[in-house]
């Protein structure tokens, strides 16, 4: 059986930037062993299988898969394959379109703007707000692991955190964009140093940036997912909104904060992500970014 497949870069507007995604469409009857050698077989970050959605009302069903795992929620994912349905679904020339996405961390409601055929922007609102997990390792040990040293860590009120979204990440603020790009995973003390421990992963971050307008500059670590090193990592920015909300207690109203990661790489991503603050506490808040369509083919599968 032929099954059509698309690749697009994600949180970008241009090929070979931002973080590269396949997305297989037609995906019914694909065993879960099938969709992880698939996901191996492409070795990106991410494969999104679309499937048809539970309720009627909805778009799609999305599945998820790392090399290494499959995922409940990942945001480059949800933004790339909202682009590309809704490239799809409207065919070329500019126009806007929403619909819901059925993801296993539940419904996640997106807004896409196609640009032209096979460009466009998409905008998705967090099925879940980020939670505060257990505290993260000693400062010694998370250092150790992102083989800095410990002066390294924390800037202005921001100090180490683990938040969630979806998926757990570790944060580790470092003192400037020189320390981000210095970072590397030491895998024989990543366990220790990073959590959560089910899945450590690592998101390391300044507020100098390559870009004055940009809020933060970042890269994402995650080898036990068989990801060394994720070009934009949409489900770590949608827990990141709990750091802000900690560290730099945003007023009430609206916000908008791009966040670049990918830089380092020499695949630049910028990630929107945007709080609704009432009463001091987060209410709402989405992710967004750009995707473009770069490749186009079949599995024989």
């Amino acid at each position: 059986m032929r099954r059509r497949f698309f690749t697009l870069d994600v949180f970008t507007t241009r090929p070979m930037a931002g973080n590269p995604l396949a997305v297989v469409l037609d995906s019914q009857g694909l065993t879960d062993a099938a969709m992880q050698g698939i996901a191996r077989e492409f070795n990106l970050s991410e494969t999104v299988f679309v499937l048809p959605p539970a309720d009627a009302h909805n778009r799609a069903r999305l599945r998820i898969f790392t090399p290494g795992r499959e995922l409940p929620f990942a945001g480059h994912p949800t933004v790339g394959a909202a682009v590309l349905l809704g490239c799809l679904d409207h065919g070329p020339g500019h126009g806007v379109l929403g619909f819901g996405l059925e993801e296993k961390v539940g419904l996640v409601a997106c807004v896409v703007e196609v640009k032209h055929d096979g460009c466009g922007e998409a905008t998705f609102t967090l099925p879940r707000l980020p939670e505060k997990l257990a505290a993260p390792p000693a400062g010694a040990a998370i250092a150790h692991a992102l083989s800095l040293t410990e002066a390294d860590l924390g800037f202005g009120a921001h100090r180490p955190t683990i938040y969630s979204a979806g998926n757990g990440f570790t944060f580790a603020p470092l003192r400037d964009k020189a320390a981000v790009d210095r970072a590397r995973p030491d895998l024989s003390a990543w366990n220790e140093g990073v959590g959560p421990a089910d899945h450590p992963n690592a998101f390391v971050y300044s507020r100098e940036t390559s870009d004055a307008s940009s809020a933060y500059y970042a890269r994402m670590f995650a080898p036990d997912m068989g990801v060394m090193e994720d070009p934009a990592t949409g489900s770590a920015v949608a827990a990141f909104a709990g750091v802000v909300m900690e560290f730099d207690k945003p007023g009430d109203g609206e916000h908008s904060l791009v966040i670049e990661q990918g830089y380092a790489m020499g695949r630049p991503s910028q990630i929107t992500l945007g709080l609704s603050v009432e009463g001091g506490r987060l209410v709402r808040a989405t992710i967004g970014g750009g995707a473009v369509v770069v490749s186009e083919g079949s599995l024989r599968l």
